[in-house]
């Protein structure tokens, strides 16, 4: 049986093959989505939030801190990366209150300080969704309308942004969803 001229490969077929195989892998090496943040820039250089201690009243027994999330940037621009950390006491059972804070580089104990406090433990909320875009700072709040409301069953809720202005986190609150007390 004879070939037909249009199905032989020849080595130009497997160059243009390579070449358009390679410019795509370059291509998604150099394109990072819109949600990466610096850490994954810069690996191993924001502060390890479990090494940091944070002003949370755990307990008698001192239960422990949980890091429930975090993320990383450069909010000040001054090339070392912050870590913004969501953590709670450790609990075995019950939804204790989250607190989030802003770490940067180490203190004279070389672990990392708390440079910002954006959320208090005392606030009694829980907090998800953590992301950080550019140097804003994003979070959904969970909160109670009242003390009546078991604190498995959070009946209020507040997206909320930080956004590093002038120095400082300044927070632009969004609607409240569940009612009109705020969060």
């Amino acid at each position: 049986m004879t070939e037909l001229p249009h199905t032989r490969t020849r080595a130009v077929h497997w160059l243009a093959t390579a070449a358009a195989l390679a410019a795509v892998l370059g291509g998604t090496a150099l394109l990072q989505p819109a949600t990466a943040t610096t850490a994954a820039k810069a690996p191993g250089r924001a502060p390890d939030p479990a090494q940091a201690r944070y002003p949370l009243d755990c307990g008698p027994a001192g239960a422990g801190i949980d890091v429930l999330d975090k993320a990383a940037a450069d909010f000040d621009g001054d090339s070392a990366t912050e870590t913004v950390a969501v953590v709670r006491c450790r609990a075995h059972g019950g939804t204790p209150p989250s607190a989030v804070f802003v770490l940067s580089g180490p203190a004279e104990d070389r672990r990392p300080r708390i440079a910002a406090t954006l959320v208090e433990q005392r606030e009694g909320m829980s907090v998800r969704d953590l992301a950080v875009r550019g140097t804003t700072i994003s979070a959904t709040l969970l909160g109670y309308s009242s003390a009546d409301v078991p604190r498995c069953c959070p009946d209020k809720r507040r997206t909320v942004k930080w956004e590093w202005r002038e120095g400082k986190f300044a927070l632009r609150p969004g609607p409240v969803a569940g009612g009109g007390v705020s969060v």
